[in-house]
């Protein structure tokens, strides 16, 4: 009865439009209120949210979150897109490779899969469209690569899931996901081969060696804030959210003193942005975090878990079965309030099945970026749409195969555990 009073509560607020963190809160109060009176009901939510934000690691979030921002302004972008065509460009269909790689580096610096598409979509759709590329093609594909940026570290999402887990490590977590996102980027530049070969798209002109020097040089310094991140956690020398805050002054020097490509006043407004997104950032944990306590309280897990098990002995049929759920749910849910409420309800089911949490976690995140690309609630679709002038509707063709490679490099991530765990372990950050 009394879950039944949570959902229906949820499902009403999130028709009527009701923004999702309000949603979460309100009818995890509703249900506290059946359950418990309203003293204590309130007395509770309270304790919960403040609780669930009074977290060390949670630190890092609003710190990556400001970087990203200096970085998604800082003229990162252009010299990466300029790296990349180094590399690639002069190859048949080589500005989708280009377009592709680009966004995986520009969204591992950002960490964010928005800036991604918007910044290197800014850069590579119109050159793609005068190189006689098809639009909706070159949407689709600056849509499904931005979100490798959110398993290749440093990523905002991963640290939401290590709280929502209870205990999975952030450090081993950020090197896990290296693999997997390469594994997606070279899928979706598979699929692009194959476009360019059926539709004859050219090759770009080759680029002379002290061209390719200088882009690669022009790269180097924002590049080097993926080693220097990653570098210093696996080294020890500092935490993961210790490196939050050498990320924003690494990402403040250069966008300010050396590309010089921000100033004292557009400072202001980079951030005023960043505290925007950490408010709402850090209010949807708080509600998340309180439905979780809830559902955790009326046992949910647990019955979910015993349930999945009993309708089949099967792990493989078992974990395909949340990963079809992860993916309706990622068609209606922003990433962050899905990790927030479907993680303490699956990650027993996995658990009991023998994947660690660490696995789960990747599996977790790389099945909701494939939501990000879909409407009604894919953010990084709009963004996409918008950037290239075009509609939801005419690409969504040239998207189907790029799902389909997203979904066959989710297969592999979910049933090949050494995807996942390889580098943790050979880094000593996992047993």
């Amino acid at each position: 009865m009394t879950i039944a009073v949570l959902l229906l509560t949820f499902a009403v607020l999130f028709a009527l439009g009701v923004p999702i963190a309000f949603s979460l809160g309100l009818a995890t109060l509703a249900t506290m209120l059946l359950t418990m009176g309203f003293d204590p009901a309130v007395t509770t939510i309270a304790q919960r949210m403040a609780g669930g934000i009074d977290s060390f690691s949670l630190l890092a979030i609003p710190l990556f979150i400001l970087s990203g921002q200096l970085m998604a302004q800082g003229g990162i972008a252009r010299r990466v897109v300029g790296f990349s065509k180094a590399l690639v460009g002069a190859i048949p269909g080589g500005l989708a490779f280009v377009n592709v790689i680009s966004c995986m580096l520009f969204g591992a610096i950002s960490g964010s899969a928005v800036a991604a598409t918007s910044a290197v979509g800014g850069f590579m759709i119109p050159e793609m469209n005068k190189a006689g590329y098809d639009r909706d093609f070159n949407a689709a594909v600056t849509v499904t690569a931005s979100t490798t940026g959110l398993l290749i570290p440093p990523s905002n999402i991963l640290i939401i899931y290590a709280v929502a887990s209870g205990g999975a490590s952030i450090a081993a977590l950020f090197v896990a996901g290296y693999l997997p996102g390469l594994l997606v980027g070279l899928a979706l530049m598979g699929v692009c081969a194959i476009y360019a070969k059926r539709k004859g798209y050219p090759a770009g002109d080759r680029v002379p060696l002290g061209v390719m020097l200088r882009t690669t040089l022009a790269a180097l310094p924002s590049l080097f804030l993926i080693v220097l991140v990653i570098g210093g956690i696996i080294s020890g020398i500092f935490t993961a959210t210790e490196a939050g805050a050498i990320a924003v002054l690494y990402a403040w020097v250069l966008s300010m003193f050396i590309y010089r490509e921000i100033n004292l006043a557009e400072l202001k407004a980079i951030l005023l942005k960043s505290v925007e997104t950490t408010a709402i950032v850090m209010f949807l944990i708080a509600t998340s975090i309180a439905m979780s306590w809830i559902l955790a309280y009326e046992n949910i897990p647990a019955l979910v878990a015993s349930t999945m098990i009993d309708l089949s002995e099967n792990p493989f049929i078992i974990l395909l079965m949340i990963n079809l759920v992860l993916l309706m749910v990622g068609v209606f849910m922003d990433m962050t309030p899905a990790v927030l409420i479907f993680t303490p309800i699956f990650l027993p089911v996995a658990v009991e099945l023998g994947m660690s949490p660490l696995q789960f976690g990747i599996m977790m995140v790389l099945n909701l970026c494939i939501g990000l690309c879909t409407p009604p609630v894919g953010s990084i679709l709009f963004v996409g749409c918008a950037v290239a002038r075009t509609s939801i509707g005419q690409i969504v063709r040239p998207m189907v195969p790029m799902f389909i490679a997203m979904f066959l490099a989710l297969m592999v991530v979910t049933y090949i555990p050494a995807v996942s765990e390889a580098l943790p372990r050979y880094f000593g950050l996992i047993d």
